[in-house]
């Protein structure tokens, strides 16, 4: 029997667990926005023209790969409103911005992080890194309409990294990298005032919505909202 290869899902889903750590080798303006050629040198997952990939938390269509690069078309938009806007191409083993990368979910990928879907919901920034021994801590403060979406313990995707908030402030959060996270993915460059692409939980983005809905004002919500809604303790 000749096993047929495992598809990826049409509608591309991530776990926010990065694989790789690539870097912007050319970054060409195009008529729509930008074309990215990452060097991802060291990690070879099974990649075709057309396959999703999450690149620094930003779901983006490979246009060409080979056994050294992987080229993104990212469109204007996609720029002005992501870190992505930001990258700087580099020369050959120097320079160059550090993307995060993850290829999309198959039937047989271990759900080791939580849904991340791609679609960054906004641009948040460092307000302190901390070291803490070994870990670090980062605060971070999110665009104001996100940050009922952030709860404590809860998940979060930062430049598509799967992290537990570790504390909720009035307009900030916090999380808590551990070396590996530090070592593996881009976090471990956060510098204060620098951007971050942010997207929340989409099962906390579902019950806001949802109890949004419910409550018909419009109005911001509450702890009594969620007692009633039973989704908090009395």
């Amino acid at each position: 029997m000749v096993r047929k290869p495992v598809k990826r899902y049409d509608w591309p889903m991530f776990t926010g667990i990065v694989q790789h750590k690539g870097r912007v080798a050319q970054a060409t303006p195009t008529p729509a926005g930008v074309r990215f050629e990452v060097d991802r040198q060291g990690w070879d997952p099974p990649l075709d023209d057309g396959d999703s990939v999450c690149v620094s938390g930003v779901c983006l269509t490979v246009v060409h790969a080979d056994e050294r690069t992987i080229a993104f078309d990212v469109i204007a938009e996609t720029l002005s409103k992501t870190t992505l806007g930001d990258l700087a191409e580099g020369t050959e083993g120097t320079g160059g911005s550090s993307v995060n990368l993850e290829p999309s979910l198959t039937p047989n990928t271990p759900m080791s992080g939580h849904f991340v879907q791609g679609h960054v919901e906004g641009v948040g920034r460092y307000t302190a890194v901390t070291m803490e021994g070994e870990d670090c801590r980062l605060t971070i403060k999110p665009p104001a309409d996100l940050i009922e979406y952030i709860v404590p313990e809860g998940s979060i995707t930062l430049d598509g990294v799967s992290m537990t908030v570790a504390d909720v402030h009035e307009d900030t959060f916090e999380v808590a990298l551990i070396p590996t996270t530090i070592e593996m993915t881009t976090l471990g460059e956060a510098q204060v005032g620098g951007g971050v692409n942010l997207e929340s939980d989409i099962i906390s983005r579902t019950i806001v919505h949802w109890l949004r809905l419910q409550q018909g004002s419009g109005e911001g919500v509450t702890m009594d909202l969620l007692r009633e809604a039973g989704f908090a303790s009395q």
